[in-house]
């Protein structure tokens, strides 16, 4: 996660982050790592056309997928990176055109896709991100894959919070996902026997500047006997795909986490949270107490007995275990007050900050993020 020191020209700040980059995977010369898919973080639409060449010249032939977001750093800086690396002697890496990529280990295939847009151009969002969904199951089919081994999906969608049709646009982003998503049987054959139907991707749906849609996602292959898929909701807080019309009338499919369990490693993906309390918005225009509430909903998501409750006993995780997160804020002048409690709260964690849109018009923060744990129960 990282965001440049220096203010100067574009192409400074960029070589400062690659210079970064460079760094970091000389550090790991004793088992070589490959970046394979990253978000960049873009103040200025003007700066991608630069941004794609520097990043094209940099990774040659191992280009990673990536999403060029027109989400501004909340620092200033004109750009900020995401990018996830792997390494080890078992790793095979595949690439599907600039789109599609997929990573093999121990008996374990990820694909990842990233810069999914519609292609059409004409309509309204409805018909724009039915086409976006067509869009991204073929990004999978080219990695041999489907909608139904997606676990984790990000959204972007400039003007969330729009008026359109009876509503925003959101509404009708919300109403095309759910027609997309409703004969798909997310990864059936992951989960418990007797798992309940409905359950559903961890997902982001955010805000960006601009008109324009975007979407990527991260989806699992994998014949493991000791893997295991759970679906985590939080007690305090309604199922997103249960809420009330009021709030979208196709409510958004997501599930507010996902624990992926190999062995005795646990993966816990964290959907973008916000201050919601069942359904309803808490602390309208206060920052401070919107921030707080919004990490008391992904602790509690953590917490012993929510991974008990949801029959995975054994298993624990804290904020601190957290690997990453992404932190959107609707105002900028927000900044300095959320990022102080996000520090205390959640200590030195990588993070990234960054001006967006929040799909609620009284809502001001969104977090997402992933944990990395382990039980003892095995």
């Amino acid at each position: 996660m990282l965001t440049p020191n220096g203010r100067g020209p574009f192409a400074t700040q960029a070589a400062e982050l690659l210079a970064t980059v460079t760094s970091v995977l000389r550090s790991h010369r004793d088992q070589p790592m490959v970046v394979t898919s990253q978000t960049v973080f873009l103040r200025d639409e003007s700066d991608q056309e630069q941004c794609e060449k520097l990043f094209e010249e940099y990774y040659g032939a191992e280009l990673p997928v990536t999403n060029f977001v027109l989400q501004p750093p909340c620092c200033g800086a004109a750009l900020a990176l995401e990018a996830w690396a792997i390494g080890g002697p078992s790793v095979q890496v595949e690439r599907f055109g600039r789109q599609t990529m997929a990573v093999s280990y121990d008996s374990v295939r990820w694909i990842y896709c990233a810069g999914i847009k519609p292609l059409l151009q004409s309509g309204g969002t409805y018909e724009r991100a039915s086409d976006l969904f067509s869009q991204l199951a073929a990004a999978l089919a080219q990695a041999g894959s489907c909608l139904e081994q997606v676990v984790r999906t990000w959204f972007y969608l400039g003007g969330i919070t729009d008026p359109e049709a009876e509503g925003q646009r959101y509404f009708e982003f919300n109403r095309a996902r759910g027609d997309a998503y409703r004969q798909v049987h997310f990864y059936r054959a992951l989960l418990e026997p007797g798992a309940r139907p409905g359950v559903f991707p961890v997902s982001t749906g955010i805000g960006m500047t601009g008109g324009g849609m975007m979407a990527g996602c991260a989806a699992l292959q994998t014949g493991r006997v000791d893997a295991r898929l759970v679906q985590l909701e939080n007690p305090q807080q309604t199922p997103a795909y249960a809420y009330h019309p009021r709030y979208s009338r196709e409510s958004p499919r997501f599930s507010r986490a996902l624990a992926l369990m190999l062995g005795r490693y646990v993966t816990t993906w964290i959907s973008g949270t916000a201050s919601i309390v069942n359904s309803e918005s808490r602390y309208p225009g206060d920052i401070r107490r919107q921030t707080e509430q919004t990490i008391d909903n992904i602790e509690q998501l953590l917490t012993t007995q929510n991974f008990a409750l949801h029959g995975l006993a054994g298993v624990k995780a804290d904020l601190h275990d957290l690997a990453k997160i992404r932190v959107y804020l609707k105002r900028p002048e927000d900044f300095s007050a959320c990022k102080a409690i996000c520090e205390r709260r959640f200590g030195s964690v990588p993070a990234i900050y960054a001006v967006a849109d929040v799909c609620r018009p009284e809502l001001l923060v969104e977090i997402e993020g992933v944990a990395f744990s382990k039980s003892s129960g095995h």
